[in-house]
């Protein structure tokens, strides 16, 4: 996305960024597997607390360790434990087949973990009064419509934060002003961060046993039972000795 980079380098990308990675710090510390991937923003280390042997980077910018559309991702089904995504939702133009993709891709019970900016925010204010570039002309999907989608794929919230309740302010001096903001956003108005992050799990609901329907006979069954012999009398004992 032109000026994305440009923008994470400035200021109020590096006060978001700083934001974002001391969640994923916290949330992937005990995340375990073989696997794990991050989507996107390769220059962010979101992993580096993760214990995964195996970890890569993966997008179409330079940088990352395979280069690849987060709508196809070149991976098999169910053979990743964990997937994150900062971010990626706002600047794809496919935002529900990424989602698919990913939990294609994702194991039973693997976790995914994203970030996306809130449209009900300061951020999502000054979206709709600018005209800038990235990250302001991102998609900023709301949390109702996220939870909605990763619900319809099987998806059980675990876990989230939000994050950022300062006004996006290019300066850090005018930022630094609200910093009271940043203290008490938890409390008094959560749902109004400029970010957001979510935990979820991917859910295989069990298969429910169907048992056969037995038919019933229109005829009962014959009973066959074996003639018995009728009993001997002693002069019929007394012959059958005599024979043998």
């Amino acid at each position: 996305m032109p000026g994305l980079k440009e923008w994470l380098a400035s200021p109020l990308g590096q006060y978001v960024m700083a934001r974002e990675q001391a969640y994923f710090d916290q949330a992937v510390a005990d995340a375990f597997g073989y696997r794990a991937i991050q989507i996107g923003f390769a220059d962010q280390p979101f992993l580096r607390d993760n214990r995964i042997p195996w970890q890569r980077v993966v997008g179409l910018r330079p940088g990352a360790d395979i280069i690849a559309d987060p709508a196809q991702l070149p991976f098999a089904a169910q053979s990743l434990d964990l997937v994150l995504m900062p971010h990626t939702l706002d600047f794809t133009s496919h935002p529900h087949e990424v989602l698919r993709e990913v939990e294609r891709v994702l194991v039973p019970e693997g976790r995914l973990l994203l970030t996306g900016f809130n449209p009900v925010s300061l951020f999502g204010v000054r979206r709709v009064l600018t005209r800038a570039p990235s990250p302001w002309n991102g998609n900023f999907l709301s949390l109702g419509r996220l939870k909605d989608w990763l619900e319809l794929l099987n998806f059980d919230i675990a876990g989230g934060a939000f994050l950022c309740y300062a006004p996006p302010l290019a300066s850090d001096k005018w930022r630094d002003r609200f910093t009271f903001m940043e203290d008490a956003g938890d409390r008094w108005w959560p749902v109004a961060s400029g970010v957001y992050a979510l935990e979820a799990v991917k859910r295989v609901r069990g298969m429910r046993l169907i048992m056969p329907r037995w038919k019933v006979l229109a005829q009962p069954l014959i009973a066959v039972t074996r003639a018995k012999r009728p009993a001997m009398t002693p002069n019929e004992m007394l012959k059958d000795d005599i024979a043998d």
